[in-house]
């Protein structure tokens, strides 16, 4: 798309023209809702999160500095809007605060890389709220466990903790995912 035109549609929506925050959702909604599913336990609730991250996408538009940073600056908002809706929902499970050493990741990389992205979503939407929460942060957004730490209100350890307990989880579910269906190793 051609930066003239998503000019246009950033100022149509500045003006809340609703043609032009069609054209934005159809714009970035495949991406987003992608996002979205890291952070939700089901395609509902993703939906729902998508739905609500552009109504503030929206509200806030006027905030946004510069056509270059949108997708970040989308992106940034509905991850919140996740993490919004997950503190209101489940508070926080404060887990064992034991410094947890990192799980050496001693998958098979050819298993790893013979997963489907839909697949390794819904492997991670199984992860507890809590668990799935420390590992996209962490995993997926780069977050560090002293951020982590602040956005969820747990303290560094336990998000260390909750961290190698995602990656241990997920491993097992990996190797379970490939020992039911071998033939998906293989293609």
């Amino acid at each position: 798309m051609l930066d003239l035109e998503l000019s246009q549609i950033i100022e149509g929506c500045r003006k809340g023209k609703s043609r032009a925050q069609e054209q934005l959702f159809n714009l970035y909604a495949d991406e987003m809702f992608a996002v979205c599913l890291y952070y939700s336990p089901n395609r509902t609730e993703a939906e729902d999160t998508l739905h609500e991250g552009f109504l503030k996408v929206f509200q806030n538009i006027e905030s946004l500095k510069g056509e270059g940073a949108l997708k970040g600056w989308i992106r940034r908002i509905l991850i919140n809007t996740a993490l919004e809706k997950y503190r209101k929902k489940s508070p926080m499970y404060i887990l064992d605060d034991e410094d947890y050493s990192e799980v050496k990741d001693s998958m098979n990389e050819d298993a790893i890389s013979n997963i489907s992205a839909d697949d390794l979503i819904s492997l991670i939407q199984e992860l507890s709220p809590q668990y799935r929460m420390v590992f996209n942060l962490y995993a997926l957004e780069g977050f560090s466990h002293k951020e982590i730490a602040e956005k969820l209100n747990i303290s560094e350890g336990t998000s260390k903790s909750n961290l190698a307990r995602a990656r241990s989880i997920l491993q097992k579910k990996v190797k379970a995912y490939f020992y039911l269906s071998p033939s998906k190793i293989n293609g």
